[in-house]
């Protein structure tokens, strides 16, 4: 139940006000007040009414206006953007012209890639029999299954059964290069209950590759 009987909203409040002075007009004297008493309340109402209602037009007017000023931004954007397009297709328009109009200026020299610095952090999944589902992500974003900047793909190396673990590539095998986590990898019934040790790396598009990370393992479930 509301705790005062005076509305919170303007246009509730003209509403109200025009009920209760109406009544109290009409029934001034049973109220026990006179009309001197209702004066000044008329003369606030007539003021309360006329601000209310010029701030609803200027609400409407400053709505009508943003709105007319975002379409005339949209068409100027439109025009000047037909007008740079022909400016960037032309041979002859200088890359100095075209920073002093403010406009791009497309670098033609590609961005060198560099070699990988940071290595991937691999898990591996045995919840299916034969298979195990190796998770990877960069150590610097280990929450992230992005790629760090210029890496193609995550190589990946592996050595089934062995006794210790590597200690690194030297006894390993090429799996795979996967562009996106997870890979899958899958192995035959005679694997089954040996251990699998993987190693992987980050490769750029050149083929270079990334320091190797720890080494991961778990058992092919049969």
């Amino acid at each position: 139940m509301p705790t005062d009987y005076i509305p919170a909203q303007d246009a509730e409040l003209i509403v109200w006000m025009t009920n209760f002075m109406t009544y109290a007009t009409a029934n001034t004297a049973a109220l026990g007040l006179t009309a001197a008493d209702l004066t000044p309340l008329n003369g606030y109402q007539t003021s309360f009414s006329v601000t209310f209602n010029a701030n609803v037009a200027a609400q409407d007017a400053a709505q009508a206006a943003r709105q007319a000023k975002t379409e005339s931004r949209t068409s100027l954007e439109n025009a000047v953007r037909a007008v740079v397009r022909r400016v960037q297709a032309s041979a002859t328009v200088t890359n100095a012209q075209r920073q002093a109009l403010g406009v791009t200026v497309k670098d033609k020299k590609p961005t060198p890639v560099g070699v990988p610095t940071t290595r991937p952090v691999g898990q591996v999944d045995t919840a299916q029999r034969l298979q195990h589902t190796i998770d990877f992500a960069d150590e610097m974003t280990a929450t992230s299954k992005a790629k760090p900047a210029g890496v193609m793909g995550c190589e990946i190396w592996h050595l089934v059964g062995g006794a210790t673990p590597p200690v690194d590539n030297s006894t390993m095998s090429f799996l795979a290069t996967d562009t996106k986590t997870p890979y899958v990898a899958h192995y035959a019934g005679a694997d089954a209950n040996k251990t699998a040790y993987y190693m992987l790396r980050w490769v750029n598009a050149k083929g270079e590759p990334g320091p190797w990370s720890a080494v991961v393992s778990a058992t092919i479930g049969g």
